[in-house]
C-alpha cells in the first residue's frame, strides 16, 4: 500500500498539468454581422471558398480545420470550429505572416489573398 501512494500522486500531478487553451467556437450570429476591415470571424468554409478561392492547404486539427491560403507577400490561416450544437464549421480565429514567419498586417494580408 505504502509503495502505491507515490505512484498515485505523481498520477494526480500529472493531471495537473497546463491545457493549452484553444480558440472558443463562435455563435451562429456573428456570421450575420456585416464584415469591417476584412473580418472573417463567422464565416463558413464555402463563404472563405467564395472570397479567396480554393485553399492552398487545408488540415484538421483536433475538432477543427485549418485553411490556408498564400501568395508571394503573406499567408494566410483561418482557424475554423463548429459551435456546439452545430455541424457547421465558422472561422473563429485569423491569422497572417509573411512567408518567412514575420508577422504582418492582417488586413493587408486579407486583402491581397482577396485579389488574386
Amino acid at each position: 500500500m505504502r509503495r502505491l501512494l507515490p505512484v498515485a500522486a505523481v498520477l494526480v500531478l500529472a493531471g495537473c498539468g497546463a491545457v493549452p487553451e484553444q480558440p472558443q467556437p463562435v455563435s451562429s450570429t456573428s456570421a450575420t454581422r456585416p464584415l469591417q476591415r476584412g473580418d472573417l470571424i463567422g464565416l463558413t468554409t464555402d463563404e472563405l471558398g467564395e472570397r479567396f478561392g480554393q485553399p492552398s492547404f487545408q488540415v484538421r486539427e483536433g475538432p477543427g480545420v485549418k485553411l490556408q491560403w498564400a501568395n508571394p507577400s503573406c499567408v494566410l490561416d483561418a482557424f475554423l470550429y463548429a459551435s456546439p450544437g452545430s455541424s457547421v464549421l465558422r472561422v473563429a480565429y485569423v491569422d497572417a505572416r509573411r512567408p518567412s514567419g514575420d508577422p504582418t498586417d492582417r488586413s493587408a494580408c486579407i486583402a491581397a489573398i482577396a485579389a488574386r
